[in-house]
């Protein structure tokens, strides 16, 4: 199972070619970790280039990131509509019953297995705060939410969370669910050359602005366990390397 990650492309669009180049290359899911827009949760723009090329690189699945979200529901309705590939947050509900234009959690399947996939959004504000009650929106806790989406995986699934909660919470989210085969994150702009292991669970930062795109192969080792078998931090546009 091969899984090509970005994150924090903050409109950077030259990713794209590149990216598109390697997936003829050695075919494999795309998932993007949220913030790719121009746009924030309070600006709004009824163009976003970056969309396009997402959909030009095929992206397969979008966390949603704070670009992604905004506090007016019909703004996220609207930026989700123009999307080609599904927006997915599993700790973000309405309070007013109206229908998500975002998915819960997705199952891919491909030859080499399935995936099973969740995705987190950093908390805008706290549960029960004044904005919840004027917006409607409420952020739900990372860890319970992925320790009930963890119940619900199949034996036979990958389980992979895109997280937009940043490298510190990620580390703390794995040490509470080693379920978790792969944890996918940004919002922090970090950039790890390699995955950063907690427990079992191996956190993969590809760092911001499309610069690079990670590319992980999980395998399942003889006792059924998720591994990572072979991983690379692909460079994708020439840009300087701190943090890597």
């Amino acid at each position: 199972m091969r899984i090509y990650h970005t994150s924090d492309l903050h409109d950077h669009r030259d990713f794209a070619d590149p990216l598109i180049a390697r997936r003829q290359a050695a075919p494999g899911w795309y998932f993007d970790c949220g913030d790719s827009l121009r746009g924030s949760q309070t600006v709004y723009f009824s163009d976003e280039p970056i969309q396009r090329a997402l959909i030009r690189a095929g992206c397969d699945a979008q966390a949603i990131g704070n670009r992604e979200f905004h506090y007016l529901f019909g703004a996220l309705d609207a930026r989700a509509k123009r999307a080609r590939h599904p927006l997915i947050c599993s700790n973000l509900t309405d309070v007013r019953g109206r229908q998500l234009p975002f998915a819960d959690h997705l199952r891919l399947s491909n030859e080499h297995g399935s995936v099973y996939v969740a995705a987190l959004l950093v908390m805008q504000y706290p549960t029960g705060s004044l904005w919840e009650r004027v917006f409607g929106w409420r952020f739900l806790d990372p860890e319970a939410v992925i320790a009930r989406h963890a119940s619900a995986v199949r034996d036979d699934e990958y389980f992979v969370v895109l997280s937009h909660l940043g490298l510190q919470r990620d580390q703390q989210l794995a040490a509470a669910a080693q379920r978790i085969d792969l944890l996918l994150g940004g919002h922090s702009h970090d950039t790890l050359a390699q995955p950063r292991v907690v427990g079992r669970v191996p956190i993969v930062h590809a760092g911001p602005y499309g610069r690079f795109a990670s590319v992980t192969e999980l395998h399942r080792d003889d006792r059924g366990r998720a591994r990572v078998s072979d991983f690379e931090l692909a460079p994708l546009i020439a840009g300087p390397k701190h943090g890597v």
